[in-house]
Parts: C-alpha cells; structure tokens; sequence
C-alpha cells in the first residue's frame, strides 16, 4: 500500500540543520504514526512521504515554512516571575504555557529580578533542515480515525480515556544521551497570555530533539494532536 490521504503511516526520521549537524529524531521505540492529510506532520514532510510505501527511505530538504515555522517574535515575551510560583527556573528550561491558542512549549531566555523573557518558538523553527525519512508502514485508516482525524494506537482514541497534553511543552532533565523530547508542535500565538505550569523535563547530553514531526497552526482545528505516541497528564 502507498501512502495517500486517510491511510496512517509510521514514519521514522534523523533531522540536520545547514552544517550537517544532528538536532533530531524520532524516538526508536515510539515511531510517529500520522493520519495523512490531516495536518499530522510538518507540512513539507507531508508533502514528502505522498506515494512511498514501507521500506522505502528517502531524504528531503525543507524551508522553515515547510518544517518547524518561520520564527515568529511576537512569541519572545517578558513575563512576571510569579507566573512560575514555586518552580525552580533557569535559562534554558522549557516549560508549558497555557494560552487562549491553548498549551505551548516556552524556553526561558532570560531570568530577571521580577520577570522572566520566554520564547514559544519551537526549538527548530528558523532552520532549513534535511531530513533522513524512513516508511516504517502503511495501513488504511479506519472509520473512526478518520472521523476523529488522527490516528487510534492500539486502536483506542486517546481523548476518550485521559485529557492528555502534549510532551511537546515539558523539560527533561539531562540523561545518558543528552536529547530533547518533542512532539514539534508550533503553535501560532495571538495574545500572549502565558500561564505556566510546573511541568518540566531535563534535556540529554546530545541536544538533539525527539520530535514527532507535527507542525501545528492555531486555527486550523482548535484542537492539539500529539503524534509521538507518549502521552503526559498535565496538572491544573
């Protein structure tokens, strides 16, 4: 079978900047499964993977508007301090933000005495990036995942069991490899209203990013897909 709108493709990846340098990659024990046509993927990869089918591999260069987004610097913000309460913060650290748009991941930039500067870019937008695609598998969607418009691991849809949130606005601490794990959703803020949560996660030794691939525009749906298939409560 080839890949087409409404089949679920599980679709593995290693992303390189301009340099040639790693900045990400799937998780090999969670593969992204996307329902194609839905806006699962970064646009560009979408685009990309149209007509292969398992066992094909391949590698594709996109512009940032094709991949992670243009970085955008209405989504560089400086916040009250307080927004943190009792959170430990440091430069670097990735928290997730509430907004009208609903949740998105926020780097902390800058720590001042009473405010704090975050950045709701994805980590990658900006970049022209190549990525090193491999079709993992591809199925027809069933009825349900098309009328949910995502796809059902294990054949259950996510949103009837838990209300999960996205990894994508959590910091992980620094383990064994150093990487980053991200779902790569970009959300498209308009107010900028940040109300962060204390859910966090610390970063590995390579500074690679375990991404999903999704690139998300507010406005499509009004709702937030998370692809990478590891899902995580997030606490009022």
């Amino acid at each position: 079978m080839r890949i087409s709108r409404d089949t679920v493709a599980t679709v593995g990846f290693t992303v390189t900047d301009e340099n040639g340098q790693v900045v990400g990659r799937t998780d090999p024990k969670h593969p992204v499964q996307a329902l194609v046509g839905r806006g699962s993927l970064v646009r560009g990869l979408e685009r990309a993977i149209d007509g292969h089918e398992k066992g094909d591999s391949f590698t594709v260069t996109l512009n940032p508007a094709d991949a992670y987004g243009v970085t955008d610097p209405s989504l560089v913000q400086e916040i009250d301090r307080a927004m943190f309460g009792d959170f430990p913060i440091e430069v670097g650290a990735v928290f997730e933000a509430d907004t009208a748009q609903g949740p998105i991941g926020v780097v902390i930039k800058e720590i001042k005495d009473h405010t704090v500067v975050v950045d709701g870019n994805h980590p990658l937008s900006g970049k022209t990036l190549t990525f090193l695609v491999s079709i993992e598998d591809v199925r027809e969607a069933t009825p349900e995942e098309k009328a949910h418009g995502h796809v059902h691991p294990d054949g259950h849809c996510p949103s009837e069991e838990h209300e999960h949130h996205c990894c994508c606005g959590h910091h992980h601490d620094d383990g064994e490899e150093g990487e980053h794990h991200c779902c790569g959703h970009h959300h498209d803020g308009e107010d900028g209203e940040h109300h962060c949560c204390g859910h966090h996660h610390h970063d590995g030794e390579e500074g690679e990013h375990h991404c999903c691939g999704h690139h998300h525009h507010d406005g499509e749906d009004g709702e937030h897909h998370c692809c990478c298939g590891r899902h995580q409560h997030a606490d009022a």
